[in-house]
């Protein structure tokens, strides 16, 4: 299964599942990032991190570290 963190520029997927395991998963959630929401990659930074997403209306920000607990397809 892929991750929010491997998801390319522009592309759009559907979130499946937030690793509750993760330090930041309960933050994440509040942001809005729960399952069955699109999410679309708006950017990355130099070094890949963080890397903002589209979502709900809005654009986050989040840490590749973040982004890899977010399950999508």
């Amino acid at each position: 299964m892929r991750t929010a963190s491997q998801l390319n520029n522009g592309e759009t997927s559907e979130i499946v599942g937030v690793d509750l395991n993760h330090p930041s998963a309960k933050r994440l959630i509040e942001l809005g990032f729960t399952p069955g929401q699109n999410i679309e990659l708006i950017g990355k930074s130099i070094f890949n991190d963080p890397v903002a997403f589209s979502i709900r209306g809005t654009v986050v920000a989040v840490r590749k570290s973040e982004a890899s607990c977010i399950k999508v397809r």
